[in-house]
């Protein structure tokens, strides 16, 4: 089935996010001259808690009575020159001097990418100078097979079969100690996670000059041992107290980072902006439903243009480039509506059956099929999966994307509809609950469970430990002096 151009943009607008749209609309405003921004914003339109029929072309055509009939020579001039501009072939450019560029302030406006790892790696190697050329640029081969996470997970006999001309293996075995000690943060460029963590605490105990010789020893004969927490038999072999391997292991939990490379680097975190804001209205006790399109322009088609379409004095060329611009600026509209009344009726499904989600917690959140939501507005399953794409809702609980509601399930004992997602967060409150000296095997996570209403297979149950990343029993045992 081929779809239409104006099925093909109602669909794109429907998954955008507020914050994609916004971007959406301004390159519509710089590439169609029909389109303008009106003076009133969505928060003036139609009230957000009632769906709105689509819009009208009369609804977005100013009214004849809104422009003024009588025009002065003067600026009957001025118009055709603004008219000229947007006409292919004219021999006015649109882009007068002093006239915002939209492309260059896009380009202003957006944060400059990241130096990588290994760029901020190679500016710290420039700097340091008492360097022989020759190992310089070994160590700037080494710094190239660095990864995100700070090591040189390759082998020489791998990195030596790519060496540039006039370097050597033993180059690169003498830059490597170099790289190891000079280079920051501690413990980048080591070739494993042992001798990352050993860089580290050299690196602390020389700039504090504190004894770290417990958590040295932890490190470079009980790693293995630490790793799957079986302090007593450490203390066994060591002599050492428990107290004290604790006390080290602590210390490692605070100082140490498994992955330095990640230090260096700054990563942006992704800005979520809600697209919607759930809120209970304290005169009616009920959830509204409020879309945050607030700053997005409430479009309209430019009314010289809409006459210059209808008027005979215009070539029909310029007539027919006028009429196809005013087209896709109404289909662009409409989409843009139609997006706001489908996301509103999809919330408010969600909202009436999620309201204990909303009330009481993430235990409480109930399966919900895109296709149960599909059937109940008369829509595709398509069109649903389209609307809460990308999309996040502020609620009482804090911001979830939408996608978060919507998921399957299984029955309690009681024979009620329980979500995935509720069923995760009850074994995190169990795991919660437990004596972290004598921890819950999964076996006694079943039977807490079941007395919460829930019966659950045990490898039901370490399925579910292991999508939370909750590490087994004896690796969450907290062991005492």
């Amino acid at each position: 089935m081929k779809l239409a151009p104006r099925m093909i943009q109602s669909m794109e607008i429907l998954q955008l996010a507020t914050m994609a749209l916004e971007e959406r609309i301004d390159q519509e405003l710089s590439a169609n001259p029909v389109l303008e921004r009106e003076e009133s914003s969505f928060d003036q339109g139609p009230d957000l808690m009632t769906p709105v029929a689509g819009m009208p072309p009369e609804a977005v055509t100013p009214a004849p009575s809104e422009t003024s009939s009588s025009t002065s020579p003067a600026e009957g001039t001025q118009n055709q020159r603004d008219f000229d501009d947007y006409i292919p072939g004219s021999r006015v450019s649109s882009a007068k001097s002093g006239d915002r560029d939209p492309k260059m302030e896009a380009m202003a406006n957006t944060a400059a990418r990241g130096a990588s790892l290994q760029e901020e790696l190679h500016q710290q190697w420039a700097m340091i100078d008492d360097i022989d050329p020759t190992i310089r640029q070994a160590g700037s081969v080494l710094i190239d097979w660095v990864d995100e996470d700070g090591y040189i997970r390759d082998s020489f006999d791998t990195i030596c079969r790519e060496l540039p001309p006039g370097v050597r293996r033993e180059d690169l075995e003498n830059a490597l100690p170099i790289l190891q000690q000079r280079m920051e943060p501690a413990g980048v460029c080591a070739r494993d996670l042992k001798e990352s963590l050993l860089l580290q605490i050299d690196a602390i105990s020389r700039d504090q000059g504190l004894d770290l010789s417990a958590a040295r020893m932890l490190i470079s004969r009980y790693l293995e041992d630490l790793e799957l927490n079986r302090l007593p038999q450490i203390a066994a072999k060591s002599g050492w107290t428990l107290e004290r391997i604790n006390e080290a292991k602590s210390f490692m939990a605070r100082h140490l980072h498994p992955r330095p490379g990640r230090l260096l680097v700054d990563r942006q975190v992704p800005i979520v902006a809600p697209d919607a804001i759930i809120e209970l209205d304290d005169e009616t006790g009920e959830y509204r439903i409020r879309l945050t399109d607030d700053r997005l322009p409430r479009l309209c088609i430019n009314s010289m243009y809409s006459r210059m379409a209808r008027a005979r004095s215009v070539d029909s060329a310029t007539r027919q480039f006028i009429s196809n611009n005013i087209r896709n600026g109404r289909w662009l509209i409409e989409a843009i509506e139609q997006r706001r009344n489908t996301l509103l009726r999809v919330l408010r499904v969600v909202v009436d059956a999620q309201k204990e989600f909303i009330d009481m917690g993430p235990e409480y959140l109930k399966p919900l099929p895109m296709t149960s939501v599909a059937d109940q507005l008369g829509i595709h399953v398509a069109t649903v999966s389209r609307a809460v794409a990308e999309k996040y809702v502020q609620t009482p609980r804090g911001i979830f994307p939408l996608r978060a509601f919507f998921s399957g399930g299984m029955e309690n004992s009681a024979g009620e509809s329980v979500s995935f997602d509720a069923i995760k967060a009850k074994l995190m409150e169990v795991i919660a609950e437990e004596d972290k000296r004598n921890p819950l095997n999964d076996d006694e996570i079943v039977e807490k469970l079941k007395a919460k209403g829930l019966t659950l297979a045990r490898r039901t149950v370490a399925k579910y430990r292991k999508i939370c990343k909750i590490a087994p029993a004896r690796q969450r045992r907290q062991f005492g002096a």
